[in-house]
């Protein structure tokens, strides 16, 4: 006989119920065996299954990172993804996979913009649903996040998000909403940030009246990690699961409110049986064991994220017609930081240990036989890389190095992260350690060195201390703020004499962090005779090809961006290979739109994004044509910071006094540049092909639309061109006798067509009366207002190519 939830709370115990209300560790949650209810496990993230171990650790596939995705404009796809990841995690004994991230690009310096989709809801929210529909039919639940209001990574654990409640149920809640409402989603997760004045996780009015009872969420609620901060508001808000664990908003202190009568027992049961229905849709009631971890490299997976990446690549600029090169090129300049580096992914909870990484290079030599001249030219780290030698370190119970050598291990690199246990028998809050390293530098010259820590580090180099981040340690933005920011000092090293370096670490910081690392970063800084190299190289070919951008350093969880230019000599390096040779494309890896000073002056321009373990593969197909561009822009790219919503005030970004007011309302991204006229570099949707389109005569089922009727709308669309290619139907709405202030317009649908060359597809789509409406606040509805309306039908938010006018023929008001 099956045992029901019900009767397996029943059968517990207060203590019992409570224990299921926080994590037992960072990735699992609390087993009650006298019952037999088990433990299950999560992990992150988005675009990869990474497991329980937050550095290195079993390896997994990597997809394109969330804004490459949204990219693709196409939820077909995103599912196939989604599906994908499922298998994923299960691979690393998961039934819970932390994603997807569906908050919007309100700004251009968010440091997780990367990891979002897109600076609209509408196209957010179809992305999710794919994605969580994918993810959930291979019986892995979806995480989403985060809600609500982390649109900045700025002081992210506390920061009051101020919205008005239009742009809340407009813009930043609507994924949220479509993701509850159209693919039953299992998990959410809340943020950081308070919204309005209270934090997420204990947020009653957001949580319990709409996330649970407008919308009739009935899945489980989690917090963000160590993001609880009351006993009582959080789970009368309707938080059910404090991760990670142990408990300490939870356990005793819930079980002490309980019986002083401060939380409802019925609260603590209804939080418990939302943990244990999360188990069973999950199947872990059924199958309990939590399975090892395992690698899993699948050809079929392969393909799939080289697929996802080329179709996520946007072909910003194509004069001329350059691309796609021709596979007979003798002679190719590969040119750039990226060139041998592969840019896969950003950085923070999203990071996993990639099952392979292939760069720029590996892909282009894979598909030309053409001779490659090459070089650097410039640097594009925000912090000094790296060395990628053996670190071995010894670990001490003291705090001061004091006693003897608990343990010894030796890591791959100089950079260890630790987050939950250390190493075996060890206090994970309190000890030091020695680590040394032996390097041979290539080049003579001055060197500069860094320290980054959570926790307190020095370095010496050959006996003598180059960096001090012992005495004067304080958090900064490392590490997702529990680091200390970058220290660096100057040491002259000679090329082939290898130097000791050792580090001194100890745990014992001014304040506790959750979290231990340390990072040492050394390197000889490029400068006038890397550019000059590289113009050397870009004459000698036929076409050169420059890989610059960001990294998962700059496109980050913990902090945003300070500014939207591309670091140390990037730009020169462009300007200068364009001048040294006409035929240049730039290829750019970034998480977000960045400044490009030199476009006028190159002639292509390919957006790759951080296309995932595959990289060099997808931006291969896309350069020499065996795939199509298939992206389109989700987010407008703009000319300049000061162009952007959020600039011009800093109580708007990134805030003041704890709080970021949102007083854009609801003019975002292009709703922002249409209504204020101003112009931006490529618009929301833009996106080039390599064959060429024209679009029929719109056909509408009616010119007029009852309230609560639906509207029909199809547009033939032909590829004029020689070749297959794709291209994106975009639908927007504008409500030409708006009694509130409205965006010009407003993306309501869209439909990505791949059409073969000469053939004719379709694009159809529904208008119903949320399409037309919006957010009345004083009434606390949603509201279509009787009146004309335009349909405008195009490729991107400016390239309108036909526009309808409808009319709607009396009000309509929608419950929320």
């Amino acid at each position: 006989m099956t045992t029901t939830i019900d009767q397996l709370l029943d059968n517990m115990t207060l203590e019992e119920q409570v224990s299921l209300l926080a994590g037992a560790d960072f990735w699992t949650t609390v087993p009650v065996p006298r019952l037999g209810v088990p433990a299950y496990k999560v992990t992150d993230g988005p675009n990869g299954a990474r497991g329980g171990s937050f550095q290195g650790g079993v390896t997994t596939a990597c997809f394109p990172v969330g804004i490459g995705m949204g990219a693709t404009w196409n939820p077909a796809l995103v599912q196939e993804a989604g599906r994908a990841l499922a298998d994923e995690a299960l691979h690393k004994g998961a039934r819970v996979l932390l994603a997807p991230t569906v908050n919007l690009h309100r700004s251009t310096l968010n440091g997780r913009n990367f990891e979002c989709y897109a600076e609209d809801p509408w196209l957010t929210g179809e992305l999710a649903v794919a994605y969580i529909r994918g993810l959930q039919a291979g019986g892995v639940a979806a995480t989403i996040k985060h809600f609500v209001g982390n649109e900045s990574e700025v002081e992210r654990m506390s920061m009051s998000s101020d919205v008005g409640e239009r742009a809340l149920r407009e813009l930043y809640l609507l994924p949220f909403e479509k993701a509850v409402k159209e693919a039953g989603v299992w998990a959410v997760m809340t943020a950081y940030n308070r919204i309005n004045g209270s934090f997420a996780a204990d947020h009653r009015a957001l949580v319990h009246d709409v996330l649970r009872g407008q919308w009739g969420f009935d899945g489980l609620v989690m917090s963000d990690w160590f993001a609880e901060h009351d006993t009582v508001a959080s789970i009368t808000a309707g938080l059910d699961l404090e991760m990670p664990g142990p408990a300490r908003q939870r356990g005793a202190l819930l079980v002490k409110a309980v019986e002083d009568g401060r939380v409802a027992a019925a609260d603590v049961r209804a939080a418990a049986c939302n943990v244990l229905r999360l188990a069973e849709r999950v199947n872990a009631l059924a199958q309990p064991s939590i399975t090892p971890e395992q690698a899993v490299d699948l050809p079929e997976r392969r393909a799939l994220i080289r697929r996802l990446g080329a179709e996520g690549a946007v072909l910003l600029k194509n004069d001329g017609g350059l691309l796609p090169l021709a596979a007979s090129a003798q002679t190719l300049a590969l040119i750039g930081p990226n060139v041998d580096v592969a840019q896969i992914m950003g950085g923070g909870s999203a990071t996993v240990n990639a099952l392979h990484r292939i760069t720029p290079r590996d892909g282009i030599t894979a598909q030309t036989g053409a001779t490659l001249f090459t070089a650097v030219g410039a640097d594009n780290h925000r912090w000094l890389p790296v060395l990628r030698v053996p670190m071995r370190i010894e670990f001490f119970a003291s705090t001061d190095l004091s006693g003897q050598v608990l343990l010894e291990k030796t890591y791959p690199s100089s950079e260890q992260l630790w987050v939950g246990q250390v190493e075996p028998g060890m206090d994970s809050g309190n000890f030091s350690a020695r680590a040394t390293l032996v390097y041979t530098p290539l080049e003579d010259g001055e060197h500069a060195i860094s320290l980054a820590s959570a926790g307190l580090t020095r370095c010496h180099v050959d006996g003598q201390l180059v960096v001090d981040n012992w005495t004067t340690w304080q958090r900064g933005e490392t590490y997702f703020t529990f680091g200390s920011d970058e220290r660096i000092g100057r040491c002259t090293l000679r090329a082939g004499v290898p130097v000791t370096i050792t580090l001194a670490y100890t745990t014992a910081t001014p304040e506790p962090v959750p979290i231990k690392a340390l990072r040492l970063g050394l390197h000889k800084l490029r400068g006038e005779a890397e550019l000059l190299a590289a113009e050397a190289a870009a004459r000698q070919a036929e076409v050169a090809i420059v890989f610059i951008g960001l990294n998962a350093e700059w496109d980050c969880e913990g902090l945003d961006r300070p500014h939207m230019q591309l670091p140390h000599h990037q730009n020169e390096l462009v300007k200068r290979v364009v001048a040294a040779n006409p035929k240049t494309v730039v290829v750019l890896q970034t998480g977000a739109p960045v400044e490009l000073p030199w476009l006028d002056s190159v002639p292509a321009v390919l957006q790759a994004w951080y296309p995932g373990q595959e990289n060099g593969h997808a931006i291969a197909d896309v350069l020499f044509g065996a795939a199509e561009p298939g992206g389109r822009l989700p987010q407008t790219w703009p000319r300049q910071l000061a162009d952007v919503a959020t600039s011009g005030d800093t109580l708007r970004y990134p805030g003041k006094d704890g709080h970021v007011v949102y007083d854009e309302g609801v003019f975002i991204g292009y709703r922002h540049h249409q209504a204020r006229g101003i112009a931006p570099l490529f618009p929301f949707g833009h996106g080039l092909s390599y064959t060429r389109f024209a679009l029929g005569s719109v056909t509408t089922s009616s010119l007029s639309i009852e309230p609560d009727g639906v509207l029909a709308v199809a547009l033939p669309v032909t590829n004029t061109g020689s070749r297959s290619g794709s291209t994106v139907v975009q639908l927007y709405v504008a409500d030409l006798q708006a009694s509130v202030p409205r965006p010009p317009q407003e993306l309501k649908r869209f439909a990505k067509l791949h059409i073969a060359p000469g053939a004719i597809a379709v694009a159809h789509s529904l208008i119903d009366m949320r399409a037309l409406a919006f957010w009345d606040e004083a009434a606390g509805l949603w509201r279509a207002e009787a009146g004309d309306f335009e349909l405008r039908i195009g490729t991107s938010a400016d390239d309108i190519v036909h526009r309808v006018t409808i009319t709607l023929t009396g009000d309509w008001t929608g419950t929320p």
